[in-house]
């Protein structure tokens, strides 16, 4: 290592860096170069999916924070997840339909899913036995379709209504849940263990009031505590079924707790947090950050993969935030995107561990006017402008943006 060369955590890579040597061969990684600058928090959350610790040099580029300068061994990271999970990657899921085959086949498994989740609400209103079963049911046509490619589901996951926030939240949380388990190749059960977790996470607000769960400005201190109760209510309607899973009681009441001890009702810490708790916490805020909630705008999946990163290590463990983006992208399937030609287009597809480069159908041109025909693009293969220079996308949109509705491509 030369005088100017400091090695790092990749938690604390930044833009401005200049990389000098990774922890591993570069032929190991999708870096198409040896030594760069880091341009964007972007290719910050890249670098960081293959390397857990890189050489930066002072000379070339902004100096790192201290408190991510590693000294003596190799970078400390958590318990890894191989350990933690055993049976990750046990199953090596691959895509056997297209986006477009598999639309109607997801649309069908979600309309049914969000018909007996409402059914099954409605009972419990009403006095009645939470009916699992049921959902189980629906829930199991919901993995086929995930099993068979999870693309379809991410995008109906992103078409959502403006009421009902607590309703349709259920329903993306189970479906991100479910993609995220796909991902980290857990067997079948297991992920229709964490789908069924996941929409049940919030199932216990029914018993809070209309008004409290509507309220469009900030709770204050006493209704924020009425809020969390939520928590014992569904771990309570849970308990009155008959041999339920305790991994499914598990998921649900620890999907508020948080990495760094700060969150409820327990305030665990690390692994003191079941791992699905932790999975469920992830699942949970990514769809709540992206949905449209009586005191809150949506934001672009962009921007909440965005948050998640910056939050890895004290809301959530790292290395389940590292592969949750892996899972979903960095900008997910049915994102809206603006390239850096003007173009406007939407993720439809993508590639493999080249999250930053998946394939676009482009809608609107430099000027934001609608193409007569759209063209679909693949930036693993389209790389360059007629110029020279680098095709790449320039940022996500928030949905809407345009007036483009995503569900009128496919559906």
């Amino acid at each position: 290592m030369n005088e100017s060369e400091v090695r790092i955590s990749v938690k604390g890579l930044r833009p401005g860096m200049y990389v000098s040597r990774l922890d591993r061969p570069w032929l190991e990684t999708p870096h198409l170069m040896q030594g760069f600058r880091v341009e964007s928090d972007e290719q910050a959350l890249e670098v960081a999916r293959y390397s857990q610790y890189v050489y930066i040099d002072v000379k070339r580029g902004v100096v790192p924070d201290p408190n991510y300068v590693l000294h003596g061994g190799g970078a400390g990271r958590d318990k890894p997840l191989k350990e933690s999970l055993p049976a990750m990657g046990s199953v090596a899921y691959e895509n056997r339909t297209s986006l477009p085959d598999e639309m109607e086949s997801a649309q069908e498994a979600r309309d049914r899913l969000e018909s007996v989740t409402g059914e099954v609400l409605t009972d419990l209103r009403e006095g009645k036995e939470l009916d699992l079963d049921a959902l189980k049911d629906s829930v199991r046509v919901m993995i086929d379709s995930i099993v068979r490619n999870p693309e379809a589901m991410a995008w109906l996951a992103k078409i959502k209504r403006k009421d009902t926030y607590t309703y349709h939240h259920s329903l993306g949380a189970s479906i991100w849940a479910a993609t995220f388990a796909r991902h980290l190749g857990l067997p079948r059960k297991e992920i229709e263990l964490l789908a069924l977790a996941g929409l049940l996470l919030d199932v216990g607000k029914i018993k809070l009031s209309p008004e409290l769960l509507n309220d469009p400005n900030r709770l204050d201190p006493g209704q924020m505590e009425e809020m969390r109760k939520h928590v014992d209510f569904s771990i309570e309607l849970l308990r009155e079924i008959e041999d339920v899973d305790p991994k499914l009681l598990a998921m649900v009441g620890t999907h508020h707790e948080r990495y760094d001890g700060s969150g409820y009702p327990g305030g665990l810490k690390g692994e003191e947090i079941p791992l699905y708790g932790r999975i469920a916490a992830i699942v949970d805020t990514y769809d709540a950050l992206t949905s449209l909630r009586p005191y809150a705008q949506a934001m672009s999946p962009h921007g909440a993969v965005g948050l998640l990163y910056e939050w890895r290590g004290i809301d959530f463990q790292p290395e389940l935030v590292e592969q949750f983006i892996q899972a979903i992208g960095i900008y997910p399937t049915g994102t809206l995107v603006e390239l850096n030609t003007g173009e406007v287009g939407v993720i439809i597809s993508l590639n493999g561990l080249r999250r930053l480069r998946p394939r676009v159908m482009v809608l609107l041109d430099a000027e934001k006017k609608p193409y007569s025909e759209f063209r679909e693009i693949d930036l693993m293969v389209e790389t360059q402008l007629p110029d020279g220079s680098r095709l790449d996308i320039k940022r996500g949109l928030p949905p809407g943006s345009h007036g483009i509705d995503p569900k009128e491509l496919f559906l």
